[in-house]
């Protein structure tokens, strides 16, 4: 059902979007950007509640965890280069 939902919001972007160009409005950037992350994370939403609960768990664990290490990655390169200045 969520799958549907988010389909139909793709295809309801494309239509607004041929709209507004055969209107000749001027469509902004940050509209756009803003439209397609609202469609990601509608997607996202129902890729996940599709899964099972132990998959689930495992995914968002390994996100979770990939961004501790990216964070702490980020922190030792910025002391190492703050050290050699």
């Amino acid at each position: 059902m969520l799958t549907a939902v988010a389909v139909l919001a793709s295809l309801a972007l494309i239509g607004w979007l041929i709209y507004r160009g055969v209107r000749q409005q001027p469509i902004r950037a940050h509209t756009i950007v803003r439209a397609i992350a609202y469609l990601t994370g509608l997607y996202t939403f129902a890729f996940f509640l599709s899964m099972d609960f132990p998959l689930l768990i495992k995914v968002v664990v390994s996100i979770v965890l990939g961004a501790a290490l990216i964070v702490i990655g980020a922190t030792i390169q910025r002391r190492r280069s703050a050290d050699r200045s």
